[in-house]
């Protein structure tokens, strides 16, 4: 066993607005120069849909990710003779239009335009040709369901379910997927650079590119599955999220997280087992690759554990905050959080707790006796969206957000301690307790804990001067 750090996120969509406040600093503070404005490496996309770029998702098209080819792990775009022989011609790649083709506006017509009848209007220009064009597509162009009847017969999620009856004005559906880079534990990109340029940090776990080293190849694009490494067509280097890892490294949580008005993220640490990577990739049935990734965690309360990551050089800061991390207990001891497609076999490293929805009243009353089976949301759709089909840890995260709802409702408005309804998902009052307090009332230091690389003695607060927040916020 050899146990490292990885840092990670989770994001609990039941609280998502869609506001894409999270977007803004992302883009503001990482994209903001020339070649990369088409780039957002945090962005929300609204589900049912296609996403951003198009069709992400089906990788039928895209090829990202990993497959098994008898009992080994193969990069579904092909290996290194493959990628040697095509490295001029990526055939797998997505094109501009497939993101949007970057625009801005000629702003001095409308400042410097005479006198005239009728308001003076301007034309979007490309920013890659300068020309006019028409606007067809955007990094939230389904926002709210825009256009949802045209392009969401396309999302691979309504795998296995009829589309139209759940596109039909009784029947629709919606929430918000915000989605930036997984920092995987087996990551796809890595694998297909050609040059070497990306990697995963030892210490950390995430995923860089090393712009002196990248050629161009854009064989990491074409291999993340979640089409969130990006070509600088400007530069002719590929980019991508860094997790901010400068402020990570200060003890300051990422700036996604930072602003997020519905305060549905949380950062921290987790350990696992390098050695039960490959293994728990090539897990054959893609329906259990989440319950492999659930194992591949360590119990950072186990003494055992703590014993062996001294050994392997995990430093006592770092212990102490896996030992605080929410990620753990939300992921792993409470499994209310799920990963993103675990079928890519990527490992990934930020997970989503699913959102609850209405009850359905259009369910004839034979199928009313399980709630779960009534909401809005097809469990079968948030299922292939976050393991791999296999709907019962859906249900079970369901379950008990739906049993905690009921639990603190009862207590604060009839004062009343109905426990069965815990029982029923194997939680005790504490626990429900607990997990009220993370996702309601969680206080900045408690959604985010994170290590610092300096003495430790470093607050986040003193280092932000404050930044409106204090101690008891």
């Amino acid at each position: 066993m050899k146990i490292k750090a990885q840092y990670a996120m989770i994001l609990n969509l039941d609280k998502c607005i869609g506001c894409h406040t999270c977007s803004i600093p992302c883009k503001n503070v990482w994209t903001n120069r020339k070649g990369a404005e088409y780039m957002w490496f945090n962005n929300v996309e609204c589900k049912p849909g296609i996403g951003y770029p198009k069709k992400w998702e089906n990788q039928q098209v895209h090829k990202g990710g990993w497959q098994l080819k008898g009992n080994n792990l193969a990069l579904k775009a092909g290996g290194r003779v493959h990628k040697g022989l095509n490295i001029f011609h990526n055939p797998d790649l997505p094109t501009i239009d497939e993101y949007y083709e970057p625009w801005s506006y000629d702003y001095e017509k409308l400042t410097s335009s005479p006198r005239r009848r009728h308001q003076p209007s301007i034309r979007p220009k490309s920013l890659l040709t300068g020309e006019n064009i028409q606007l067809r597509w955007g990094p939230n162009w389904e926002d709210d369901l825009a256009g949802a009847s045209e392009t969401s017969p396309g999302d691979v999620n309504f795998r296995d379910l009829d589309h139209a009856i759940y596109l039909q004005f009784q029947k629709v559906f919606m929430f918000y997927l915000p989605r930036l880079c997984e920092h995987c534990l087996n990551p796809a990109c890595v694998a297909s650079c050609p040059s070497g340029a990306l990697y995963k940090r030892d210490e950390d776990g995430i995923v860089l590119v090393d712009q002196e080293r990248c050629r161009g190849w854009r064989y990491c694009v074409s291999g993340c599955p979640y089409k969130k490494v990006y070509f600088n067509w400007k530069t002719g280097r590929a980019e991508k999220c860094i997790f901010c890892y400068p402020r990570i490294e200060s003890g300051q949580t990422t700036l996604c997280a930072h602003s997020c008005v519905g305060r549905i993220r949380y950062v921290g640490v987790v350990l696992y087992d390098a050695d039960r990577i490959a293994e728990t990739a090539a897990t054959a049935v893609e329906q259990k690759i989440y319950r492999a990734h659930l194992d591949l965690l360590l119990d950072p309360h186990d003494s055992e554990i703590q014993k062996a990551a001294a050994t392997d050089g995990i430093a006592a800061n770092v212990m102490d905050a896996a030992v605080r991390s929410p990620i753990f207990k939300l992921a792993k001891a409470w499994q209310l959080a799920l990963p993103l497609h675990p079928e890519y076999r990527t490992l990934p490293m930020v997970w989503y707790v699913p959102p609850l929805s209405p009850i359905n009243v259009f369910e004839h009353a034979q199928n009313a006796s399980d709630e779960i089976d009534r909401l809005r949301i097809p469990i079968k759709y948030l299922a292939n969206l976050l393991s791999a089909g296999d709907q019962e840890p859906v249900r079970l995260a369901l379950k008990r957000l739906m049993a905690i709802r009921q639990f603190m409702r009862a207590v604060r408005v009839d004062q009343k301690h109905d426990d069965q309804v815990l029982r029923r998902v194997d939680l005790s009052p504490e626990t429900a307790q607990e997990i009220y307090q993370l996702l309601a009332l969680a206080r900045y230091e408690d959604r985010f804990v994170l290590p610092t690389r300096g003495s430790g003695t470093e607050d986040v607060y003193t280092m932000q001067g404050c930044c409106g927040f204090s101690d008891t916020d």
